[in-house]
């Protein structure tokens, strides 16, 4: 077998290695393009994860600051609550130790419902006489505190009565007189004149049937009591209050 070969003479161009060097360019551009293309889609990805991982933690910055402000309002909110509890606790035990004062030192008797209070001063007037007696100004002094204290702007009206000696009308003028000389030593000693209002109810609701003038018990008919128009709230409060006294 006889095999031959070409050699290109010096200077002349050789087609077969003009071929092999072409081939390899390209294949090199190639690769080149390769490479490149690679290191882009590297790139992205990496610049992808970057940016997904820089949402996650802002996500999650902000999560906890909610959760910090939430918590922090709730905190404060629960404060806020045993600072009320607390505060209608201690308003509440005052109220018990007036209303036991009123009772136990001055002989006052209360009746509390939803949205009144009653009070039965042991609060009395001379026969045929308005002035406030000198022995009565302590009983009235502490009503008037307890009232400013745990009524303010309540309506109360003073009631005046009268015992049964006279006549109808004289007794309901005597009656209204004296519930005014109450009013006017409350207001004397700080309650305010327009939460009080006066009537008066002459001979009627005896304590002491027929009791009258210088008779045994008259005394306990020619009288006043208050009745309280309690805010919402107030009522209840008073009656828990002396429920609470009792026990």
């Amino acid at each position: 077998m006889i095999f031959l070969s070409w050699f290109a003479p010096q200077g002349v161009p050789n087609p077969i290695q003009d071929d092999f060097d072409i081939t390899t360019n390209v294949r090199n551009t190639h690769m080149r393009k390769i490479q490149y293309v690679a290191l882009m889609v590297l790139t992205a990805t990496s610049l992808s994860a970057c940016a997904t991982k820089g949402f996650v933690r802002k996500g999650l910055e902000e999560q906890r600051v909610a959760l910090d402000t939430e918590r922090t309002a709730r905190e404060g909110g629960d404060a806020a609550l045993r600072t009320d509890v607390n505060g209608l606790r201690t308003d509440l035990n005052a109220l018990r130790n007036d209303l036991g004062t009123l009772r136990n030192e001055f002989g006052a008797r209360i009746t509390a419902m939803e949205d009144q209070v009653k009070f039965a001063m042991p609060v009395h007037f001379g026969f045929d006489d308005a002035a406030v007696r000198q022995q009565d100004q302590a009983a009235l002094e502490k009503f008037a505190q307890v009232a400013n204290t745990h009524y303010k702007g309540a309506t109360i009206t003073v009631e005046g009565f009268a015992d049964p000696a006279g006549s109808q009308a004289y007794n309901l003028r005597l009656s209204r007189e004296r519930a005014d000389a109450v009013r006017d030593f409350l207001v004397s000693k700080g309650l305010d004149g327009t939460q009080l209002r006066t009537v008066g109810y002459g001979k009627t609701r005896l304590v002491r049937p027929g009791a009258q003038a210088s008779a045994e018990g008259a005394e306990l008919n020619r009288r006043v009591t208050f009745v309280v128009e309690t805010p919402a709230g107030a009522g209840a409060a008073t009656v828990a209050a002396m429920t609470a006294s009792k026990n």
